[in-house]
């Protein structure tokens, strides 16, 4: 099958959430694919499998976080929010790749870092407390030289905020600051959604 058409039957089974839980193994057997576009298509489509099938993706986890360690940065991408959105339903399923997630949050690629935000997000609505010590990480990603980077970094500390505001507690004058003195609007709202959700009401 080329790729274009096999891309568009990705694109179809997408849309078909009906037959996610029985197309695993099948769509996991593409990440063997010579072409980059459909590994990278099939990572995120397992990552939103594994989050509404979680005991059915189980066997494939180590197939997608192997990805993290791609030279193509768009795999890394993928491999990274694939495990944050799996890790949304069950932490136990990523959790031996979880610590390793962190080295994300200095890659090269902008898009990997903000990924990395953006899977932390997804992990900790249901699973925060390994984020306590975690927190400067996160801090140091507020002021990355990428602005969508930059605009993604309070989320984190919003969705902490309000589910262990004593983690956000330490940083909340450094995100009120951020809110009144940002060149970039969303950045300043996201910093001040955050440190709306860490404040006693």
């Amino acid at each position: 099958m080329k790729e274009s058409e096999l891309y568009r039957k990705l694109g179809k089974l997408t849309k078909n959430r009906d037959e996610w839980k029985e197309s695993i193994p099948y769509v996991s057997s593409l990440l063997a694919s010579e072409s980059v576009k459909i590994r990278a298509k099939s990572l995120w489509l397992l990552g939103e499998m594994g989050h509404a099938h979680p005991t059915e993706i189980e066997d494939h986890v180590s197939d997608i976080a192997a990805f993290c360690g791609s030279t193509e940065p768009l795999l890394r991408e993928r491999a990274v929010n694939a495990l944050g959105r799996i890790g949304r339903s069950n932490f136990l399923l990523i959790k031996p790749y979880w610590e390793d997630l962190f080295r994300f949050a200095s890659d090269e690629a902008a898009n990997v870092r903000l990924i990395f935000i953006w899977a932390s997000e997804n992990i900790a609505v249901n699973t925060p407390d390994p984020y306590g010590k975690y927190m400067p990480v996160f801090a140091e990603l507020l002021y990355d030289q990428n602005e969508r980077v930059r605009m993604e970094a309070p989320e984190i500390f919003r969705v902490l905020g309000k589910r262990r505001p004593e983690f956000v507690r330490p940083y909340i004058e450094q995100l009120r600051t951020i809110s009144e003195t940002d060149e970039n609007r969303v950045v300043r709202i996201h910093c001040a959604g955050a440190v709306r959700a860490a404040s006693p009401e």
